[in-house]
């Protein structure tokens, strides 16, 4: 076993990927600015395993070799370690910046869930692969959402057969796949892949019920890097977004070989849905605990502006912090509930409760837009209209800037507030947070959906009995 360092991160992402980035392709993504910045986000984790502060909640021990490891990958078996889980994915997410790293999280909760589905030869193969992983320290990627086409038909039924990932031909060898997948996040600076099913598939869909891994190196697979957030680089301008970046790609198989060792699910319609789900489950308990650095920086941010502007004491900025504190906390308590409700699932492996993670996810995407705006509102105009990091740097303009910006505070602690605000809420990285809120790891809707399914399936039967003991009807 491996704990890698950061430099080899970095090193072995320079592999011969097929990357693309403002229409042209990418030889080194540490070469390319917009692209380094996510490469030295990520390598975040590989410095927090290193960081006496963390070793405790970084790094994992094999009890029986007494090796470490990188505690992203250990598999959880009680309540206490889906917390632990929860805390290490805060602490990274914290260090950057509100910004989750995603190269250990998003893979292992896709290792989880293979672990937990499959059973004979496709959890064996399952099993070496995420030793594999662990040993090698490895950032992983996962390739769930599909581009979908028509969103109305079935896969089968496309005008286009290749919009979702399908198996187009198999040999004794391995399989051959075709089709792309979008929204992947982190496949640019990952050095593995994981390919999920999207959604549950019937008989006719057998071919796109397939579940595999690839290297991003792999010949035939094609990453677009979106250009979203490219460019804002003055950390005057963008204090976190000028560190802190997500990559996200569309990910494309042109007849890409996959040998059959990495293949988990071929053509098995029957356990797509189960697959998919199984991985959602881990994956929103992800994403609420990536969120929970960023609900604080709201109330944080927020103290700190109405200070800052000499309005603390005016009621109505009170009651939007006070409105911003139970909504922060809400999400806390219902994320720290959901680990401490902790199931256990197949083959002793321990997952968080579903239905508590899927009411933590929503109320964190319900209240998001809500939230921004009572953080913009306590902070005022200034989020927009402020001077620019040029104009800061001027020595002409900058003395003008802080005799007219100060407020309660000097202007240089003001407009460093009102740009993280900024940054956080109005700019780039502010539009990549809303749109997280509403879409990123489910929609509102499956979000309900998934709350009522396992209610019904997990607690429903103690609330009818107690109704029923009530109304005296057993």
């Amino acid at each position: 076993m491996s704990l890698r360092t950061a430099d080899e991160y970095r090193a072995g992402l320079v592999d011969g990927r097929r990357l693309h980035y403002q229409g042209q392709p990418v030889p080194d993504i540490n070469a390319v600015p917009d692209l380094r910045v996510a490469v030295d986000h990520a390598a975040i984790d590989f410095d927090l395993a290193r960081d006496p502060g963390h070793r405790d909640l970084a790094v994992a021990v094999d009890p029986d070799t007494g090796e470490e490891y990188n505690a992203g990958y250990r598999i959880p078996r009680s309540a206490e370690d889906v917390m632990a889980r929860s805390h290490l994915i805060e602490a990274g997410t914290a260090a950057g910046g509100t910004v989750v790293t995603l190269i250990h999280e998003i893979g292992t909760d896709g290792l989880f869930a293979l672990l937990r589905v499959l059973e004979g030869e496709g959890r064996e193969k399952a099993e070496a692969y995420y030793r594999h992983c662990r040993d090698g320290d490895l950032a992983l990627a996962v390739a769930q959402t599909d581009v979908k086409g028509d969103r109305s038909k079935p896969p089968h039924q496309q005008a286009d057969p290749d919009l979702y990932v399908r198996v187009v031909d198999r040999s004794d060898e391995g399989i051959v796949v075709r089709g792309a997948k979008c929204h992947t996040t982190s496949s640019a600076n990952g050095d593995e892949i994981i390919v999920f099913p999207t959604r549950a598939m019937g008989p006719d869909d057998a071919d796109y019920a397939v579940s595999f891994a690839v290297p991003a190196n792999t010949e035939g697979l094609s990453l677009y890097v979106s250009g979203y957030g490219g460019g804002g680089h003055d950390a005057f301008d963008h204090p976190v977004s000028s560190k802190h970046k997500l990559l996200e790609t569309l990910t494309v198989f042109d007849d890409v070989f996959v040998p059959w060792e990495r293949v988990f699910l071929c053509q098995e319609p029957e356990k797509a849905g189960a697959l998919a789900l199984t991985f959602v489950e881990y994956h929103r308990f992800t994403a609420v605990s990536y969120k929970l650095p960023l609900v604080d920086a709201f109330v944080g941010a927020a103290a700190q502006i109405a200070e800052m502007n000499g309005v603390m004491k005016a009621g109505h900025i009170r009651d939007k912090l006070t409105q911003l504190v139970a909504y922060a906390e809400t999400v806390r308590a219902l994320t720290e509930a959901a680990a401490l409700r902790s199931r256990i699932g197949e083959h002793g492996i321990a997952y968080p409760d579903p239905t508590t993670t899927n009411m933590a996810k929503y109320t964190f995407a319900s209240g998001f837009y809500k939230a921004v705006e009572w953080l913009q509102d306590i902070a005022g105009g200034l989020l927009v209209t402020g001077p620019s990091g040029a104009d800061w740097d001027s020595p002409e303009i900058r003395p003008i800037l802080e005799k007219y910006y100060a407020g309660a505070s000097p202007a240089p602690e003001r407009l460093a507030m009102m740009n993280l605000i900024s940054d956080l809420t109005a700019r780039d990285l502010g539009g990549y947070h809303a749109v997280l809120a509403v879409h990123a790891e489910g929609s509102l809707e499956a979000e309900k959906l998934q709350m009522l399914r396992s209610y019904t399936a997990n607690h429903a039967p103690r609330a009818i009995a107690y109704a029923r003991k009530l109304a005296a009807l057993d």
